[in-house]
């Protein structure tokens, strides 16, 4: 985690690298613009010294003529201005969202268990947008308020030292009440930040399992709980927004102060001849150019001090190293689907073993299914096949080869999962069985279907393919969203199968659709299935027997019958 700010700033300019031209060029502007500040007021100052008190109309003209060219100027420069620092902004936040998004989608799923959603959707959204402040509206911002300060006050002081300096008297206790407001705002913001981070994990939580909310009659106790995190969130906000009510006034004060003491000085030299009409207007506008570059000041901080803490959340996260190590350099295996595990031994926290020094071996071809209780490791072995989890001690092979021997994307290719879960994205029919592959077309998506009994109920839909399924496949029954997930496999035509508990969650009716489906997504190709229903298993090949993390039986259904062991007295019959 990046601690120190100088280091986590500097980090944070890195991101514009790409974009530096155009950075730079926005600087330029920002300095064109700052350096100018003082013409207009001096302008008026002529008109009014020169043009008017002599009335002199064409001249008064030529001024205000003068004056409307500078503001047209500056209103060019400002729009430029806005324009690319916001362009440099967001082009830095897509490239940044993409790097973070890339990095988390690497992780282990080790990573995903032990994190919340939310927290992560709030590292990716708002802080990213919080680092892309830093660009629109804060550093080069800051810069140029700097500079105009320097401008407006070497102006003021160049045409009067004496008045200058009696008028800017107010200055430190707003430097004072801008430090202070600094610090309070500050550790507001990131009160905020954490609510809003809070918020995000309860919400997303929340709605994804509603059905256990609902399920267990908890609405109203949930409603609770989120009315306190919502009033701490409310709270945070109340905090920053009380301390703005207090600041901003402050200002106001203290630039009234300073004009007043301009009049009571400046009315005198006037009535003395000693400071000119035109010469008070000028000072009052360089007065309030004075305190606006100021009061700006202060949001400009606020968002380089949110901007590192926001940047230190997303660095760190992308410091993080939770990928699975993917040194493999085999990528030209042709996949036969032989599979052979020797004494594996896996653990997800230290060493509370899951699996103990699990072996065996499945022929290209076979299918084979692993049965035991509820936590004896079945999922577990399935899943270090594909490597969403490393193993600690022993190997596997696939056709003789390590799998840590073979790329991980080539792994993955050839090794199709359908889950218990079938999670379904937001988006078409056919997108969730493509995944967006563009190589596998509508003929191939009808043949899957035919060949999994999906092709029924997907013509029912006047949209077919373009179907909209809804968030998480809302618009279809559990049975439906199971078909698609084999959809989604056989289409992948992968050389090694698993089915992970592919069958628990169907009612009865849907059970003979997903049979046939397995019958025709396994047929030629290695495939493990881990299963409770008996009519999923007892035509497999070998059954492997699961116990506390051991293999103990394996045989066909007809041969661990007749061993009467524990196969033969468990609730799987």
């Amino acid at each position: 985690m990046f601690k120190d700010k100088n280091n986590t700033l500097r980090t944070i300019l890195t991101q514009v690298k790409p974009y530096k031209r155009r950075f730079i060029f926005t600087g330029v502007l920002i300095v064109t613009l700052a350096s100018i500040v003082w013409v207009r007021p001096a302008l008026i100052k002529h008109a009014v010294d020169v043009e008017i008190a002599n009335g002199d109309y064409e001249g008064m003209l030529m001024v205000f003529a003068a004056i409307i060219g500078v503001l047209l100027f500056e209103a060019f420069l400002k729009y430029h201005v806005t324009y690319l620092a916001n362009w440099v902004a967001q082009s830095v936040s897509l490239d940044l969202r993409s790097k973070l998004f890339k990095h988390i989608v690497s992780f282990r799923l080790k990573f995903f268990d032990k994190t919340p959603v939310g927290k992560l959707v709030t590292r990716l959204v708002s802080d990213i947008d919080g680092i892309a402040n830093v660009f629109s509206n804060g550093l080069l911002n800051a810069i140029g308020d700097l500079l105009t300060l320097f401008v407006v006050l070497t102006a003021m002081l160049i045409i009067d030292p004496k008045l200058t300096l009696i008028i800017i008297l107010p200055i430190p206790v707003l430097l004072v009440a801008t430090r202070v407001f600094q610090k309070h705002i500050k550790k507001s913001f990131s009160d905020v930040r954490d609510q809003v981070s809070k918020m995000n994990e309860f919400v997303q939580e929340h709605v994804t399992g509603m059905h256990i909310v609902q399920a267990f009659s908890r609405e109203g106790v949930e409603a609770k709980a989120f009315e306190k995190l919502n009033a701490s969130h409310q709270n945070a906000n109340i905090s920053s927004i009380k301390a703005f009510s207090i600041f901003f006034p402050v200002v106001e004060m203290l630039s009234a102060t300073s004009v007043a003491l301009l009049l009571w000085l400046g009315i005198g030299g006037v009535v003395r001849g000693e400071v000119t009409l035109g010469m008070i207007l000028q000072f009052i506008l360089y007065v309030f150019m004075l305190y606006r570059p100021i009061r700006q000041l202060a949001d400009r901080f606020n968002v380089l001090q949110m901007g590192i803490v926001n940047a230190d959340r997303v660095f760190g996260l992308l410091e993080i190293d939770e990928r699975i190590s993917d040194e493999g350099h085999r990528n030209d295996l042709v996949f036969e689907g032989k599979i052979e595990f020797r004494d594996v031994w896996f653990a997800y926290n230290e060493e509370n073993w899951v699996l103990k020094g699990v072996s065996f071996i499945v022929e290209p071809g076979e299918t084979v299914a692993f049965v035991g209780a509820t936590g004896a490791g079945k999922s577990t072995v399935i899943n270090l096949l594909s490597r969403f989890y490393d193993y600690q001690k022993g190997k596997i092979l696939i056709d003789g080869v390590d799998i840590r021997e073979i790329s991980l994307s080539h792994l993955r290719e050839n090794v199709g999962v359908v889950q218990q879960e079938v999670f379904l994205m937001s988006d078409t029919l056919r997108a969730n069985v493509t995944l967006h592959d563009d190589d596998v077309t509508d003929k191939m998506i009808w043949e899957a279907a035919e060949r999994v009994g999906a092709d029924e109920f997907i013509k029912k839909y006047d949209d077919e393919l373009d179907l909209h399924v809804r968030e998480r496949g809302a618009m279809l029954s559990v049975g439906q969203r199971q078909l698609i997930a084999f959809m989604r496999a056989y289409v992948a035509s992968p050389s090694i199968l698993i089915l992970d508990e592919a069958t628990s969650s169907i009612d009865s009716e849907s059970e003979h659709l997903i049979q046939r489906a397995t019958s025709s997504i396994t047929e030629g190709r290695t495939s493990l299935i881990v299963a409770h229903r008996l009519s999923t298993i007892r035509d497999a090949d070998r059954i492997f027997v699961i116990d506390s993390g051991a293999l103990i039986e394996s045989g066909t259904h007809e041969e661990l019958l007749a061993e009467e062991g524990v196969y033969h007295s468990s609730f799987f019959l």
